[in-house]
C-alpha cells in the first residue's frame, strides 16, 4: 500500500483517508513476531535526572546518555575510549572506535552553572586525549596533546574539570585526527538555567558522520577522501531510527558534523528556523526560515519547527551520494574507451586534480575508490546493483515486485521507455542501472517503525531518516510501544 501523503492531506476528506490507511498498517502489527518485540529505545535507558530549568529532556536516539554521580554537587561522569562493534545496517558490523561501548560516544547531558569531573580511561592500544568542542574551558583542560595535557597513554587515566557558563549544543571528541575518523565524538549539551522561548515540546541530537569502507572488510580507511557509508548516529538509513513526534509539537533538532564533508540537512514538508550553532542560542530577531540548513564541518546547527503537518517526513542529507550505502564512485554503464573504469586512483586524479596530459585522455578518466585502496579495473556499474524489479530469485520464485512491474510493463503505454519491460532492453538504455529498489522492512523493525507504508525502507538510505508528526492516538500506541518491557 503506498501513500501518497501530499496529495491526501490537501484536504480535509484526505486526512481521514490517510488516518484510516495508519489504522489499516496498524492492524495488520497489531501481533508483532518474536524479533518484532517493542523495546524501550536506548536512548530513554540514561539515568539522567530532568535538566533544571524546565528544559525537557534531549532525545538521542540510537545513543545512550552518559550516567553520572553527584559527589559534594560535582557531577562526576566516567568516559571510556575504546574499540566498538558497530552495526551501521542489520547485517553489516564495523570495527569503529568510541566511548563507553558506543559510537558515537554517550551523551553527556548538564546544565548551566554545573561543576563537571570527567573521569577518563583510555583502552585504546594508543594515545588519546578528548577535546571539549566549543567550550570554554580553562587551558589545561582542552584537551590538545602535548601543548595544553600530556598524551593520555594506553591504560592510563586523565581527569577534566571545570564549571559551565554556557548553554547550548557542543560536543566532545578525540584530538588526534585519525581517531576522529574512527568515530569517536559524542554530544555534549548543556541546557541554560531557564529555558529557551518559545520552548519546545521535543529536543532530538543527531550526530553526522561518513566512513570508507571496502566491501568484506570491517575497519574504516582513515585517509580515504570518499566515502560510501553515511551515517546519523551511528545508523545508515533504513536502520536510523525515526523521530516521533505528536501533532501539533513544537520541535527542536540539533546536528552536530564531524567528518570531511559538509552535509545540508532537509526536512520534508515543513519549513524550520535556525535558531543556534556551535556558540550557542542565536538570538530571536537574526532566526531565518530555512527547510536545509548546511552543517559544515565541525559545525552544530540547531532548527525548530512546529510539526503542523501530519505524514512520515523525509530528514535527510540532499547531496546525492549521501543518500546511498555502500556505493562507489560510478553509478551506470558511461560510454567509456577501454575495457573498464580505473580503481583505486589517487587523492589528486579522484578530486581532479591534473598534474599532466591532457584533460581528455584516458588516464583522466572516470575512476572508482578514490583513496580507497581498489587497484583493478571495473566495470562501471553501482555496487548498490542487486536484483532488478522482475527477477526472480535463485529458486524461481518472484520477487515481492515482479507482478506489479510486469502489470505495468502490460498495462502502462505512455511513452518509449514503457516498450523497453524486457531486462536485455533495459541495459541498453545508457545509464542504465541507477537507483534500484531494496526495501528491507522486516530487518528493521522497531517501535519507532509501527504503521510505516510497507516497503519505506527503500526510501531510507545512508544519511537519512524521518520525522514522523503522529496524530495523538497513533502516537500514544507507538509511544506505548517504545515504553513496554
Amino acid at each position: 500500500m503506498n501513500i501518497d501523503r501530499r496529495g491526501v492531506l490537501q484536504g480535509g476528506a484526505g486526512l481521514l483517508a490517510w488516518l484510516a490507511s495508519l489504522k489499516t498498517v496498524a492492524g495488520a502489527q497489531e501481533h508483532p513476531t518474536q524479533h518484532e518485540t517493542p523495546r524501550k529505545p536506548q536512548s530513554q535507558k540514561s539515568s539522567a535526572p530532568q535538566p533544571k530549568g524546565g528544559s525537557v529532556t534531549l532525545k538521542t536516539p540510537d545513543i545512550p546518555k552518559l550516567p553520572y554521580k553527584l559527589e559534594n554537587g560535582v557531577k562526576v561522569f566516567d568516559l571510556v575510549a575504546e574499540p566498538v562493534k558497530r552495526d551501521f545496517i542489520p547485517g553489516k558490523a564495523f570495527d569503529v572506535w568510541g566511548y563507553n561501548g558506543s559510537m558515537p560516544g554517550p551523551t553527556i547531558e548538564v546544565t548551566e552553572g554545573d561543576h563537571v569531573r570527567i573521569l577518563f580511561r583510555n583502552k585504546l592500544p594508543e594515545a588519546t586525549t578528548v577535546h571539549w568542542h566549543g567550550l570554554e574551558v580553562p587551558i589545561e583542560m582542552d584537551g590538545v596533546p602535548a601543548i595544553s595535557q600530556p598524551l593520555v597513554l594506553p591504560g592510563e587515566t586523565y581527569t577534566y574539570e571545570f564549571t559551565l557558563h554556557q548553554n547550548g549544543t557542543f560536543f566532545y571528541h578525540s584530538h588526534m585526527a585519525m581517531q576522529e575518523m574512527m568515530g569517536m565524538i559524542g554530544l555534549f549539551i548543556i541546557h541554560p538555567k531557564e529555558s529557551y522561548k518559545p520552548r519546545v515540546d521535543k529536543d532530538f541530537g543527531l550526530i553526522l558522520q561518513e566512513w570508507a569502507i571496502l566491501p568484506n572488510n570491517t575497519i574504516p580507511n582513515t585517509l580515504s577522501m570518499e566515502f560510501n557509508w553515511l551515517t546519523i548516529n551511528g545508523k545508515a538509513g533504513p536502520a536510523t531510527t525515526p523521530l516521533i513526534v505528536k501533532l501539533g509539537d513544537r520541535v527542536r533538532i540539533r546536528f552536530v558534523n564531524l567528518g570531511m564533508d559538509h552535509h545540508p540537512m532537509h526536512l520534508h514538508g515543513n519549513q524550520f528556523y535556525v535558531t543556534g550553532t556551535e556558540g550557542g542560542r542565536v538570538p530571536e530577531p537574526l532566526w531565518y526560515p530555512e527547510n536545509t540548513v548546511i552543517v559544515g564541518v565541525a559545525q552544530a546547527r540547531n532548527i525548530e519547527f512546529e510539526a503542523k503537518y501530519p505524514g512520515d517526513w523525509m530528514l535527510h542529507c540532499h547531496l546525492p551520494h549521501h543518500m546511498m550505502n555502500q556505493m562507489v564512485s560510478m553509478v551506470g554503464p558511461m560510454a567509456h574507451v577501454g575495457s573498464g573504469m580505473h580503481t583505486g586512483m589517487g587523492m589528486e586524479e579522484g578530486m581532479g586534480m591534473m598534474r599532466q596530459g591532457s584533460a581528455l585522455s584516458e588516464e583522466h578518466g572516470p575512476a572508482m575508490g578514490r583513496g580507497m585502496g581498489m587497484t583493478t579495473r571495473e566495470k562501471p556499474t553501482s555496487s548498490m546493483v542487486g536484483m532488478e524489479m522482475g527477477e526472480k530469485h535463485e529458486h524461481g520464485e518472484k520477487t515481492k515486485h515482479e507482478e506489479k512491474s510486469e502489470h505495468q510493463e502490460r498495462h502502462e503505454h505512455q511513452g518509449p521507455m514503457t516498450m523497453m519491460g524486457e531486462k536485455e532492453e533495459r541495459k541498453r538504455v545508457p545509464g542504465f542501472p541507477q537507483d534500484m529498489w531494496m526495501p528491507m522492512d522486516e530487518s528493521v523493525v522497531k517501535p519507532e517503525t509501527y504503521g510505516l507504508a510497507p516497503d519505506w525502507s527503500g526510501a531510507v538510505t545512508g544519511m537519512m531518516t524521518l520525522v514522523r508528526v503522529l496524530p495523538p492516538k497513533i502516537y500514544e500506541k507507538v509511544i506505548s510501544l517504545m515504553w513496554d518491557p
